[in-house]
């Protein structure tokens, strides 16, 4: 049986999931650690303990061939990959196997030109919109029904 994982920590798309979810009857586990405790109606909730990407691996090692993983995380979203099941990001991007590299390549480039001059700050994430959170929630719904078709 197909479930969700939610790598909570600071994910804006929690509620809009979880809607989602509960229309299709999918469970869903929200991961977050002692810094951001969660309470939610329909969604377990773990708090996994605080450390350096403790949620991250707890995550990985939970979810299983054909369930979603919601994170925005690249790394995170590679080693579930690995594991077989489907991973989204908060703004509705699919992961792939085909994207994958790409992305933490992407990433890895990014760290290095911060990292190489104080000037080089790369502006933070854009303020979300409802835009965003109505293109999440409908690139969502296709993957749960793609992932009940498979």
């Amino acid at each position: 049986m197909m479930r969700i994982y939610i790598d909570a920590d600071a994910c804006p798309v929690v509620r809009i999931a979880e809607k989602i979810a509960e229309k299709y009857d999918v469970p869903v586990t929200l991961l977050c650690d002692t810094n951001h405790v969660l309470s939610s109606d329909y969604s377990e909730v773990k708090i996994i303990g605080a450390g350096a990407d403790a949620v991250d691996f707890a995550l990985v090692n939970m979810c299983h061939q054909g369930d979603i993983v919601i994170t925005q995380d690249y790394g995170v979203a590679a080693m579930v990959l690995g594991r077989g099941a489907y991973c989204i990001h908060q703004n509705g991007r699919w992961y792939t196997d085909d994207n994958i590299d790409g992305m933490l390549n992407q990433r890895y480039i990014s760290k290095k030109a911060r990292m190489a001059s104080a000037k080089n700050h790369l502006k933070g994430p854009r303020k979300r919109t409802p835009e965003d959170d109505k293109k999440f929630a409908e690139s969502f719904e296709k993957l749960i029904l793609k992932v009940r078709s498979d």
